[in-house]
């Protein structure tokens, strides 16, 4: 996380925007291209679109009502895998949203599809990116994975997912096969 700035406004503003109803609602940020943001070919770096997607995950675990529990309880939020499909580019100085939201889970794991959108001129309301992550909260304390029933519990969510997408089940099933492709290649394994 390299947007100390919008971080600290996130953090700041959070407190006074409307409540998220985990799974139903979805975390909307409306952000605009800054020079920093920029490659060389002055649209949107593609590590950029990462990194502001942290933005997002951020928001929606604030919001939707699981910050004071990650905070007291000292547990970090990583992001497992992530598959992006870049649309159009974002050029300097345009405004988009970043639309956050839970689309299914497992009993470790949060899908959360995350979508670039267009917030002004001759393109709003047209997609930039599109993104699915999978992302867990992790217990350094029992050094394990919170399980994602607990997580629903704590926010008076339904412990059962929605059913999976085809797009989901293919994005699960390439990082079950990048995992243990990995496991394999360990020396030892």
């Amino acid at each position: 996380m390299n947007l100390w700035l919008r971080l600290v406004w996130l953090l700041l503003t959070a407190p006074f925007r409307p409540k998220i109803s985990v799974p139903d609602g979805f975390s909307t940020l409306t952000l605009r291209v800054l020079p920093n943001d920029l490659d060389l070919s002055l649209h949107m770096n593609n590590g950029r679109y990462l990194t502001i997607m942290d933005l997002g995950r951020i928001d929606l675990i604030i919001r939707g009502g699981l910050g004071k529990a990650v905070w007291r309880n000292g547990w970090t939020p990583v992001a497992n895998a992530v598959v992006i499909r870049f649309r159009r580019e974002l050029r300097a100085f345009e405004r988009y949203r970043l639309e956050t939201r839970a689309v299914a889970w497992t009993e470790q794991a949060v899908v959360m599809e995350q979508t670039f959108v267009f917030a002004a001129g001759d393109r709003e309301g047209q997609v930039a990116a599109k993104a699915l992550v999978k992302g867990a909260i992790y217990d350094r304390k029992e050094q394990r994975y919170v399980p994602i029933p607990d997580l629903f519990e704590l926010i008076g969510g339904p412990a059962e997912s929605p059913p999976m997408s085809p797009e989901v089940e293919a994005f699960l099933a390439a990082d079950r096969s990048m995992r243990e492709a990995g496991r394999s290649a360990q020396p030892g394994a």
